[in-house]
């Protein structure tokens, strides 16, 4: 059991973190779906874990639609009934509308040859947010680069922000998201230093480790190397 603070889980196990945070209700949002197989995980979470009903899951929160956060999607909504949120800009990609533009350099093309391995099953959002929407108590903050649509979300009650993979904290170092992974880096850093502007102790990125003191003057810090 992964408990980063009270009402706020990270689902151990899941390819691209997922987290559950508990709503004022008793409710379910997840943040990220994982991969096809991690659907199970997480629903294995909520019910053994956290001792809740798969329909408690009301809303499911993807902050950006690369593959590693959107497989699960389908399995997890069939099986919570809960309400799919994206950006606006990345639901077609989420759909199937879109294609997903493939990385950079040779990444993109073994992605090429493996594709038809990472095809996900497409899902379309109940619900389509911009900068500023709300969901609960948690704020939609846009922060594109990675993709078109990638968001954070601001948790102001527990001054914690998920971040997806525009910032990712891991053996006690922050950085950017990977390069071959981003079409628009300039894009990106501009994300950082507008996350770097909230207050939050606490950072949560798709990747990685938790972060989990002095969070917004560690990004600060980082975000003046980008200069």
């Amino acid at each position: 059991m992964v408990e980063i603070l009270q009402g706020i889980h990270q689902v151990d196990g899941v390819n691209a973190n997922s987290y559950l945070v508990f709503e004022e209700d008793g409710s379910l949002t997840l943040i990220d779906t994982g991969m096809s197989k991690d659907g199970k995980k997480i629903l294995n979470y909520i019910q053994t874990n956290l001792s809740k009903k798969p329909s408690d899951l009301k809303t499911i929160i993807i902050t950006h639609s690369h593959v590693d956060h959107i497989r699960g999607a389908y399995s997890v909504k069939k099986s919570t009934g809960a309400k799919v949120v994206i950006h606006t800009l990345d639901a077609d990609y989420l759909s199937g509308d879109k294609k997903m533009p493939l990385p950079k350099g040779g990444v993109g093309f073994l992605f090429r040859i493996l594709s038809p391995f990472f095809k996900s099953t497409p899902v379309k959002a109940e619900q389509k947010v911009n900068e500023g929407d709300k969901i609960g108590r948690l704020v939609i903050v846009h922060t594109p680069g990675h993709t078109p649509g990638s968001i954070s979300v601001y948790d102001p009650q527990n001054r914690l922000i998920f971040v997806g993979d525009t910032i990712r904290y891991s053996k006690g170092k922050i950085e950017g998201p990977p390069k071959q992974f981003t079409p628009d880096m300039a894009e990106a850093n501009k994300s950082i230093t507008k996350i770097s502007k909230f207050d939050f102790e606490i950072l949560l990125g798709g990747h990685g480790d938790p972060l989990k003191q002095n969070g917004a003057q560690k990004v600060k810090d980082f975000a003046m190397t980008l200069q």
